[in-house]
């Protein structure tokens, strides 16, 4: 099997499918037709899938052009029906693994998915794990799935590993195509075969770990080491804000040290797909051998508080303005939870929101990249049309919480009568007078 496999890789005879077609999967399928293997997309959403077939696409990492040219050169579908899972050779899970309302890892999205592929799984079919989940993930749920549904034998009939997904929305620089890719595999042969399929397809380095769960905590090593550091640096902030320090002149001062420093920044909190959630799934995990995580517990406690610290300086704020945070106006200037991106999942800016209508505050928020949102937490909101020296003028403060490139700071500076910056986005304006920082 594993002869025959690589062969078929090397002569493209593979055809791919990738289930879950977000921001994971989408570019990873994009990839797999472009290195010419044909690449079937399978996804719940009949709307997702309606637009790849339509060749248009809706992630801001795949270029338009390519996506159209693959899908009218017939490289790429997508479909709805996971029974042509039957006619793939190479499956990517891509799914979301988000928290539940306790804070605990949901992972009924990979499992529901495996259950789909074991029902159509043939023989002499790779089956990779993508998103991002608890060490065990493969071999404990996902391969006793596969085994049941298919009466297929894991190792001698296909193959099982988990290669986590390292995607950066926004990033100029490193994306699927050309970041590292760790491999791990649930038999020798197998990571042999996936390690092959994925240097068939990417630039970037493939690099073959033991086994499943090394490549499941690599990835949450990734995620829980920035998730540590940026608490570390918010509690800086907060001591450096008491002293009367700028913590972020400390920052640069630091990060002149060509070595053993690494320079990571104050926010108002963590968002995304990855920083915010993975170490509550290491931690949940960790509880089942009795261990407690309390270094990784403390810096998600100092993270998931910088959103109602950050309410707490605007009241400080508007205090000196001799106004309370009870009816006044506050204009927030990005929800997304990066610079320059339309991603709002786990946005801290739409926790600092919340937070701010608890004591309230009648907010209202600009965002160029995301003109609504509504999340699972069912608040909902709609951003302005623009952003003009009235609509600054009139809010009693304006709170930058995402740091876009395409928003004009010089004006908002001078039409405003106090400014919260939690982004340094600020920094070069040289009239300080009504900007606070973080």
């Amino acid at each position: 099997m594993k002869n025959r496999l690589l062969k078929k890789i090397k002569d493209h005879e593979i055809i791919c499918g990738v289930v879950g077609l977000g921001y994971v999967g989408l570019p990873l399928a994009v990839e797999k037709a472009k290195a010419g293997f044909r690449t079937i997309g399978f996804d719940v959403q009949e709307e997702k899938v309606r637009a790849v077939n339509e060749g248009h696409n809706y992630i801001g990492d795949v270029v338009d052009s390519e996506l159209e040219r693959l899908v009218k050169e017939g490289m790429l579908s997508a479909t709805t029906d996971f029974s042509f899972i039957k006619d793939v050779d190479f499956i990517a899970i891509c799914v979301p693994t988000p928290l539940d309302i306790h804070q605990e890892p949901d992972i009924s999205y990979v499992r529901a998915s495996a259950e789909a592929i074991g029902k159509y799984l043939k023989a002499e079919t790779m089956v990779v794990l993508e998103s991002t989940t608890y060490p065990g993930t493969t071999e404990e749920l996902i391969k006793p799935i596969l085994e049941s549904g298919s009466g297929l034998e894991c190792g001698t009939a296909f193959y099982l590993g988990f290669s986590p997904e390292r995607v950066d929305p926004g990033n100029l620089i490193y994306k699927t195509k050309n970041t590292p890719k760790v491999v791990g595999a649930c038999s020798s042969d197998g990571a042999e075969v996936i390690s092959a399929m994925y240097r068939a397809v990417l630039e970037g380095e493939v690099f073959t770990v033991s086994c499943p769960a090394v490549a499941e905590m690599e990835k949450i090593l990734e995620n829980t080491y920035r998730n540590v550091n940026i608490g570390l640096i918010n509690e800086i902030g907060r001591l450096c804000n008491e002293m009367g320090i700028s913590v972020w002149e400390v920052i640069d001062a630091a990060k002149t040290k060509p070595y053993g420093f690494q320079a990571f920044y104050p926010g108002p909190g963590l968002g995304g797909h990855c920083i915010p959630l993975d170490p509550y799934y290491l931690t949940w995990k960790a509880r089942e051998y009795g261990f407690h995580t309390t270094l990784i517990e403390n810096s998600m406690v100092i993270n998931d508080g910088q959103p109602e610290y950050c309410v707490e300086r605007a009241m400080h704020i508007l205090n000196r303005h001799r106004k309370a945070i009870n009816g006044a106006k506050i204009l927030m200037l990005g929800v997304s939870y990066k610079n320059d991106i339309d991603d709002y999942r786990e946005s801290p800016a739409i926790r600092v929101m919340r937070e701010l209508r608890k004591v309230g505050a009648d907010v209202e928020y600009y965002d160029p990249w995301v003109p609504k949102f509504k999340n699972m937490y069912g608040q909902s909101a709609e951003s302005l049309k623009e952003l003009t020296p009235e609509i600054v003028g009139r809010a009693d403060l304006v709170m930058v919480t995402t740091a876009h490139h395409n928003v004009d700071y010089e004006m908002v500076q001078k039409n405003a009568k106090a400014v919260f910056d939690t982004k340094n986005v600020m920094a070069d304006i040289r009239d300080r007078s009504n900007i606070e920082v973080l």
